[in-house]
């Protein structure tokens, strides 16, 4: 009977040796770490350059309408072009990088003593509103399911009122 215990005894202690060394053992952790963390790393890279160039987008479109305000306030015409056309030339050509569809555009005014927006561009002394709706489309494929169509609606306006006469 003790014979069979002596058998098992160190069979058991050379099992539990064996598994406690493989547990020491830290081959192949490296590449099971890194495994893991490198997906998230470049998730996390990407993500903060999409939004980087999100932010550069909307500070182009914030500075362009702004522009194209500025300009549409002095009544100025492109020569061969109406008003809205004008304003929006001038928006292009403050935002070179980016391609604004004519329809992104919109045009309201508010004549004086009114508290109603109206559409178009306005005459002298009318507070002029330009407002721009830009769609971006995200760079990164896994950042794009967060958002719907992988797109994002960037919308800004400037407000300024126009010049008492035309020149």
């Amino acid at each position: 009977m003790q014979n069979k215990r002596a058998r098992i005894r160190p069979s058991v202690s050379s099992r539990i040796k064996r598994v406690l060394g493989r547990l020491k053992d830290s081959t192949g952790t490296s590449m099971v770490e890194t495994a893991l963390i490198t997906p998230l790393l470049l998730l996390t890279t990407f993500a903060v350059m999409d939004f980087a160039c999100l932010f550069y987008v909307y500070l182009a479109l914030e500075n362009g309408v702004g522009q194209a305000t500025r300009y549409g306030v002095t009544g100025n015409l492109v020569a061969g072009k109406t008003r809205e056309e004008s304003i929006m030339a001038a928006m292009k050509d403050a935002t070179p990088t980016l391609t604004i569809g004519d329809g992104a555009f919109a045009f309201s005014h508010l004549p004086p003593g009114s508290n109603v927006w109206l559409g178009g561009a306005g005459g002298p002394n009318d507070v002029e509103k330009v407002t721009v709706n830009y769609q971006w489309t995200l760079l990164t494929p896994l950042v794009q399911p967060f958002f719907p169509g992988g797109q994002i609606t960037l919308t800004v306006e400037s407000a300024m009122k126009n010049e008492p006469r035309f020149n």
